[in-house]
């Protein structure tokens, strides 16, 4: 087989592999590429077998290469490629709601106050706000606040809800608090009394405080006497459980149900407990109201009364929604399209409200708050450098699919990378700083290095390298390099020996035929010391490093930045040092 089909083998190989990698988390796999080099080259099936370790190289070669270097290779050699894939990004779409009439949508996001939102919880929020725009609706804020004893309301949450949603890109048209529409709840509970609907319980309850205790009090339920009174009778009791003449735990309100169902959660649900909000003070009614709507009563009335047509939510709550049609049932409501998703998960993030809110408890001072970048709540993804555009077009990929999904944060940077990338200039922070001094050179060099290669508006900065000037390189350059030549960016050649750069020659030829690495550097009477904290799962890894100070004149501007050969950083803070929280590669 002559050399030429080897070669353009491995060329088209290597222009699929790349672009594989890059769309999937930085690795490509052989059976796609072997796939894309036969369709382009159908002439070589039948020696397949033969040139099977040349495609072999070439994903291993992609392989090999960063993100960075993955997007550079395509950006020089098969741009089109890249534009290409944006297309198809654009292209993508939610698939449609069932019975859905354009203007007539009406979607809701109803969060529980308790803490501030994460990735998976925006999910449900990302997807209720695409379609209300699809069908030219509107979208519902609902904060679901009637547990203030096991899910108490933090006060701060309201607002630090809106504003991760804000910066999420969401926009809603209307906004209710449940705390305040008690009054609401109590006339609908009567008219459901009234209908022979519900009635108080205070045989079965077991010390019922809790929506978590519905489950288990009816695996034991034995009907009580007020099941099947006269509504007025349920009314006069109601009315007492209202105004706090039954403690904690000694009445509920039961929505009547078959007896007979399989689950026996489902059975006689409860509607309403007693809470002492002596003791667990409502942090917007304090204590005006003791008897509370569960989460399946108040949502129901809520998303009737709203006019929620199309309801997104985990698949979690799918007893729930059989709970719920018993009240739509009794009153003759047409019950919302309810679509339930699978849960998502971002990979190697703690997301758990509740496991966030022990470790900030347990470890104050090893965490930096709900916006730590260790955790997954939007909050933290923020304060990380992830854009929201990012995490939108991640939920509308995954989409309403019922089963669970897991993102990976490579996933995720992927999408990041895309936005960032031709925004962020590119400075040298050198890590681990070793310095050096300049010998034996001619004359000066005067260096000029653009902050990106591919956008010319971000500018340039230059740089006059002369004898004797001290630079400084990371100390993984210089135990790799030493007693080698080298190329320091956009400069010359030197041999690095101990604790001197000597001159050895110019032009990034004479750099390629002698095989030396081009490596990045700081002129340190033009650097400054700088700190980079990088999350590795549980810990946040301190990188102290020497950062040029000419990327001081992009701060304004732009608030990530390339570090070029270690990734993408945030700035943190400028004073008393600069201080980055790194992204991603």
């Amino acid at each position: 087989m002559g050399e030429n089909i080897e070669e353009k083998v491995y060329e088209i190989a290597l222009k699929h592999a790349v672009l594989n990698a890059y769309k999937h988390e930085g690795k490509a796999d052989l059976k796609a590429v072997v796939g894309k080099v036969i369709a382009e080259l159908p002439s070589i099936r039948n020696s397949l077998k033969t040139l099977m370790s040349i495609i072999q190289k070439a994903v291993e070669d992609a392989n090999k290469m960063s993100a960075q270097e993955q997007r550079a290779f395509l950006e020089e050699k098969y741009p089109e490629l890249l534009s290409e894939e944006r297309r198809k990004e654009e292209e993508k779409t939610l698939p449609p709601l069932p019975n859905a009439v354009e203007g007539k949508v009406v979607t809701r996001f109803a969060p529980n106050p308790d803490f501030v939102i994460h990735i998976g919880n925006s999910r449900v929020a990302i997807l209720s706000h695409e379609y209300a725009r699809m069908y030219k609706g509107k979208m519902i804020l609902r904060f679901e606040d009637t547990d203030p004893r096991t899910k108490k309301p933090m006060i701060e949450a309201y607002n630090l809800i809106k504003e991760d949603l804000r910066w999420l890109g969401i926009k809603w048209d209307e906004e209710y608090i449940q705390s305040l529409r008690m009054p609401i709840y109590y006339e609908v509970a009567k008219k459901l009394i009234e209908l022979g609907g519900a009635y108080v319980d205070t045989v079965n309850i077991k010390g019922a405080k809790t929506d978590e205790d519905e489950e288990e009090q009816t695996k034991v339920f034995i009907p009580p006497p007020t099941r099947e009174a006269d509504p007025s009778v349920n009314l006069e009791l109601f009315e007492k459980m209202i105004n706090g003449d039954f403690g904690e735990g000694e009445a509920v309100l039961r929505v009547k149900t078959r007896l007979d169902l399989p689950d026996k959660s489902l059975v006689d649900w409860i509607a309403f407990r007693i809470i002492d909000t002596d003791v667990h003070p409502h942090p917007i009614t304090g204590s005006r109201y003791v008897a509370w709507p569960t989460y399946n009563f108040a949502v129901a009335v809520d998303d009737h009364l709203l006019g929620i047509t199309h309801i997104i939510r985990g698949k979690e709550h799918l007893s729930n929604t059989y709970k719920q049609k018993y009240i739509y049932d009794y009153f003759g409501w047409t019950m919302p399209e309810t679509i339930h998703v699978g849960r998502l998960k971002l990979e190697g993030f703690i997301m758990s409200k509740s496991v966030i809110k022990k470790i900030l408890m347990d470890k104050p001072f090893h965490y930096q708050g709900p916006e730590d970048p260790r955790f997954g709540t939007i909050a933290a993804l923020r304060k990380r450098g992830i854009r929201p555009e990012a995490i939108r077009r991640i939920m509308i990929n995954v989409g309403i699919k019922s089963t669970d999904a897991s993102i990976s944060y490579a996933n995720l940077a992927a999408e990041n990378r895309k936005i960032i990338e031709p925004i962020s200039p590119r400075v040298s922070f050198v890590w681990s700083p070793v310095r050096l001094k300049i010998k034996n050179l001619p004359s000066c060099i005067k260096a000029t290095l653009p902050f990106h290669p591919d956008n010319p508006a971000l500018g340039s900065r230059s740089y006059e390298l002369c004898e004797n000037d001290e630079i400084a390189i990371t100390m993984d350059d210089y135990k790799l390099f030493n007693e080698k030549i080298i190329r320091l960016m956009e400069t010359a050649n030197f041999l690095l020996s101990k604790d001197y750069l000597e001159f050895h020659s110019h032009g990034l030829e004479k750099a390629k035929e002698l095989g030396a690495p081009i490596i990045h550097w700081v002129k340190t009477a033009e650097s400054e010391e700088a700190v980079l904290y990088k999350p590795e799962g549980d810990e946040l890894i301190l990188v102290k490093g020497l950062l040029e100070k000419k990327f001081i004149d992009k701060i304004g501007k732009h608030d990530t930045f390339q570090f070029l050969r270690y990734g993408f950083a945030k700035l943190e803070s400028i004073s008393p040092v600069a201080t980055f929280i790194y992204i991603h590669e």
